[in-house]
């Protein structure tokens, strides 16, 4: 008897840990209006056969006004931008000197920046996503979002909270693809509801960048 009850008390505390993720979420999406963050990403490619997985690591900052603004910039080892103005979402590649610029409505949907950065409320992420708590790992309070849309490269997305801190903070994000390749963003340096002007997010086309518009 004693087993069994040690056995309830076991599943209890998982699932009151597992719901917690769901709740800094909703916290997260609902506190946080605007933020900055220093972010470093390493990418992870696959193994292929006889060859060990490849791994890549980027940095630099972030910033998002929520519902619709926000941006990436990468400055180590490559400067590259991606920039959200609330109309187009533009993406740099220094090294090309080439801008790609996209409507972000049709951009957005069930993207990691949707999860972080653009939806105004939880109602609208379960639109485009799945949501389902996770296990609490490396002091981390986890939330699995997969996408609801089956045609995309996109096949799920971690995101990793603070645990105890309100709002929630945000800590990580690990992003798997089709392709089997895994992404992790670890966040520090995180500001929560700082001001900033929607000038922060206006996109200028470098002198002599190509354009492509899509």
């Amino acid at each position: 008897m004693k087993r069994i009850f040690a056995a309830i008390l076991i599943v209890s505390s998982a699932h009151l840990a597992w719901a917690d993720g769901l709740e800094s979420l909703e916290s997260f999406v609902k506190s946080v209006s605007s933020g900055r963050a220093d972010f470093t990403q390493v990418v992870t490619a696959p193994a292929k056969e006889g060859q060990a997985a490849r791994s890549k690591t980027s940095s630099g900052t972030f910033e998002f006004s929520r519902p619709n603004r926000f941006k990436f910039l990468y400055k180590k080892p490559f400067e590259q931008s991606i920039v959200a103005d609330g109309q187009t979402l533009w993406l740099y590649d220094a090294d090309l000197n080439q801008v790609t610029a996209r409507k972000q409505t049709a951009a957005l949907g069930s993207t990691p920046a949707a999860l972080i950065a653009a939806a105004p409320d939880l109602r609208a992420l379960q639109a485009d996503f799945t949501l389902a708590a996770a296990p609490e790992k490396d002091g981390l309070e986890w939330v699995v979002a997969t996408p609801k849309a089956k045609d995309g490269q996109l096949q799920a997305v971690r995101v990793g909270f603070r645990a105890g801190e309100k709002p929630a903070g945000l800590a990580a994000l690990e992003i798997y693809d089709s392709f089997g390749q895994r992404s992790v963003l670890s966040f520090n340096k995180v500001e929560v509801n700082p001001v900033l002007a929607k000038s922060a997010f206006e996109f200028s086309t470098p002198k002599g960048a190509d354009v492509i518009r899509q």
